[in-house]
């Protein structure tokens, strides 16, 4: 097993095989469950696995340990992801002494039945394990209530949770000095934007709890240990959380016969010869969803369009509308919008009133409505939503 730093080891394990994380987001590249051991006078295990990887898993701490006993359990989290083996670890170590806070204690009896041998910690609460000190920190809705972090104060070194994670197992390295690090960031904004996206003013309110504190590695529960990139991942995280947004555009459609797609092109071909660079088209019945919301993130405009259907909105825009409404984010979002019909209207009707009482992002352009089929005056107005939005981010430079 790797060792980080000052006997504190790394016992995760990789999911090569599950396709869906939380049976909704795409795993392409697989996912890690990372769990730590910090061996002392007492020895200490920070988080565990998903249960079905429990044999590899305790395979990697006795490779540590050998025989000796396990005294402390830290969870930072309770998603099975992370808890799932503490039924098994408890059958190994009988003895082992389970460190959470209160609200946490409620889930572990919840799901797993258990209500003895618990340290409750609060905020600011020390643990000794004899060289190492252990310090906690909670953080709340980052992204449970029970979320909490634990640092060892005595190697500089913050376990994390679900915290600075992202989608992608690890291929042979742990530590990011060691690996190519360049599939990660991208994964980790898809990441952030889809699992803890809407808990924005948390995560900030975690990150002034963490502000002058030295970090020399960040062990999350999900992707590398970060050591050379931790100034990267906390801007990122920084960033995200207080949804500040590069110059770009989104554009996403559906479309059944391609009348709206064809939309979509004049659109982004007016938005980009008005000089913008960014701009990303999805399909909204063709590409996840997950990859939509990661860069309605990162890119400050969005124009979305699709055809009326059923005497609505076409199902998958109606889907996506109501997953960016989940998320609640805030902070200087622009949205334009257009929309198809054969006989009846209803689709920019419908996104209209989205905008108007979930998103409530600034509109930008007149919203084009187009019957049937692309003709002069409905290719006109796409081209004049497109160059109406790249003006007004154009007036943000």
């Amino acid at each position: 097993m790797i060792e980080i730093k000052d006997n504190i080891y790394y016992v995760g394990v990789n999911d090569r095989n599950k396709e869906l994380f939380e049976g909704l987001w795409p795993l392409p590249n697989g996912v890690s469950y990372n769990s730590y051991l910090i061996v002392d006078e007492k020895v200490c295990l920070v988080d565990t696995v998903e249960v079905d990887f429990f044999m590899p898993y305790i395979k990697n701490i006795k490779e540590v340990i050998g025989n000796r006993k396990i005294d402390y359990l830290v969870i930072n989290h309770m998603e099975p992801d992370h808890s799932g083996a503490i039924e098994l670890i408890r059958k190994y170590y009988p003895e082992i002494k389970i460190v959470a806070n209160k609200k946490t204690f409620g889930m572990i009896e919840g799901f797993y039945g258990i209500t003895t041998n618990e340290v409750e910690v609060k905020n600011g609460s020390k643990l000794s394990l004899g060289r190492h000190e252990l310090n906690f920190v909670l953080t709340p809705m980052v992204h449970w209530p029970e979320t909490m972090v634990t640092l060892d104060t005595t190697s500089n070194v913050l376990f994390s949770g679900d915290a600075f994670g992202c989608f992608g197992a690890l291929n042979g390295g742990i530590i990011d000095s060691d690996i190519n690090c360049d599939t990660f960031w991208l994964e980790m904004v898809r990441y952030y934007s889809n699992i803890v996206g809407k808990y924005g003013v948390p995560v900030q309110n975690a990150l002034k709890k963490l502000e002058g504190v030295q970090l020399d590695y960040i062990c999350s529960t999900h992707g590398p240990v970060w050591h050379e990139h931790i100034s990267k991942v906390i801007d990122i995280y920084d960033r995200l959380s207080r949804y500040e947004t590069e110059e770009g555009i989104v554009i996403c459609y559906g479309t059944m016969y391609g009348n709206t797609e064809r939309m979509a092109e004049v659109i982004a071909r007016a938005a980009s010869q008005a000089g913008i660079k960014n701009i990303v088209m999805y399909n909204v019945s063709k590409t996840h969803h997950s990859y939509i919301l990661r860069d309605i993130f990162r890119y400050r405009a969005l124009i979305v369009g699709a055809p009326t259907y059923n005497a609505g909105l076409y199902h998958e825009m109606e889907v996506l509308l109501s997953e960016i409404a989940g998320k609640d984010i805030k902070n200087r979002h622009y949205i334009g919008w257009f929309g198809s019909y054969a006989w009846a209207g209803k689709a920019v009707e419908r996104i209209h009133h989205w905008n108007e009482t979930k998103l409530k992002f600034e509109a930008v352009g007149t919203p084009v409505e187009m019957k049937q089929s692309l003709k002069e005056d409905s290719y006109a107005q796409c081209e004049a939503l497109g160059r109406a939005m790249a003006e007004r981010l154009k007036q943000d430079r």
